[in-house]
C-alpha cells in the first residue's frame, strides 16, 4: 500500500530527479526507488558494523586466551 506525502526539495535536486525519471518514470517512482536502495544500504552499514564489533570481541577473548598461555610458558620455563 502506498501514502501520499508531501516533502520540500530543492530546485537542483528536483531538476535532477526528473532527468533520471525522463519520460518513462514518474518523480515519485526514482524517489522511492533511491530511498529503497538507501534503506538497504543503511541496513547492511549497521549490519557490517554489529558483525565487526562481535567479531572484535571475540578476538578479544581470543587474544587475552593466547596471552595466558604465553604467560604460563614462560612462568614454566
Amino acid at each position: 500500500m502506498k501514502e501520499k506525502t508531501s516533502i520540500t526539495l530543492s530546485t537542483d535536486v528536483l531538476a535532477g530527479i526528473d532527468r533520471l525519471a525522463g519520460s518513462k518514470r514518474s518523480r515519485s517512482a526514482v524517489i522511492e526507488h533511491a530511498l529503497r536502495r538507501y534503506l538497504k544500504e543503511h541496513a547492511r552499514t549497521r549490519m557490517q558494523a554489529r558483525d565487526l564489533e562481535q567479531l572484535n570481541r571475540a578476538a578479544d577473548e581470543l587474544n587475552a586466551e593466547a596471552a595466558d598461555v604465553l604467560d604460563y610458558q614462560i612462568a614454566e620455563s
